[in-house]
């Protein structure tokens, strides 16, 4: 029987879906691309579809689920865990990860598996404007991302189905998105993506989720530039 609780839930899954399968279906279409090179011209767009792809991405994952949750669910950036508290925890698990991730990537980033898909610009050269746009976009793009995944999603699934629910949930979906980018990162956003939802919960915010992705993504797209 229909209860009022699942709102909630109902409305974070269905966003989730829907907002990345659009994210994932416009930053991948070939007409889009095509034209987008026609006006730009092939070596500006080794950069501008990256970041347009990642703007997009932004705007389906993070700008219109924040929408739904602070309109339709009358929620606020606290709900989701954008604030400010338990910070020296969340610096805590951030540096013993970062510890953790950068040695795995100096080995993992210089395969040529990894180096056939990362840095995703695909520029011949990396001047420091380009180092600096690489790693802001990657920011707006992995903010947006956390706050869906970690913010939005899990608290949602959290408050009507509980803890584990919510985590097996995320982490399902989690896993799936990954799909395109290869079986290696599909089965390792299993454990990844637990790791982050328990971290968030233990800490109460996304932020430690956010950077300990966004030093994982930067890293490994440095070091596979410089491999």
């Amino acid at each position: 029987m229909w209860k009022s609780e699942y709102l909630e839930p109902i409305v974070a899954i269905s966003t989730c879906t829907l907002g990345f399968a659009a994210y994932f279906f416009i930053a991948n279409a070939s007409l889009l691309l095509n034209l987008f090179e026609k006006e730009v011209g092939k070596e500006n767009n080794l950069v501008g579809w990256i970041v347009f792809q990642r703007l997009t991405g932004m705007l389906f994952l993070g700008i219109i689920p924040a929408m739904i949750g602070l309109t339709l669910l009358s929620k606020t950036p606290l709900d989701f865990g954008i604030k400010a508290e338990n910070l020296l925890p969340t610096l805590y698990w951030i540096l013993g990860l970062a510890a953790f991730i950068i040695p795995i990537n100096l080995v993992h980033a210089r395969k040529p598996d990894n180096m056939s898909i990362y840095p995703q610009i695909r520029a011949t050269e990396w001047t420091t404007r380009l180092i600096l746009l690489n790693a802001i976009t990657w920011a707006a793009y992995l903010f947006a991302y956390e706050f869906l995944f970690r913010g939005f999603l899990l608290f949602s699934c959290e408050s009507t189905l509980g803890i584990w629910p919510a985590i097996a949930i995320n982490t399902a979906i989690y896993s799936l998105v990954h799909i395109p980018k290869g079986i290696k990162e599909t089965l390792g956003a299993i454990p990844f993506g637990i790791l982050l939802c328990i971290i968030t919960f233990y800490t109460g915010t996304i932020w430690a989720a956010f950077f300990i992705h966004l030093i994982l993504a930067i890293s490994n797209d440095f070091i596979a530039i410089f491999a």
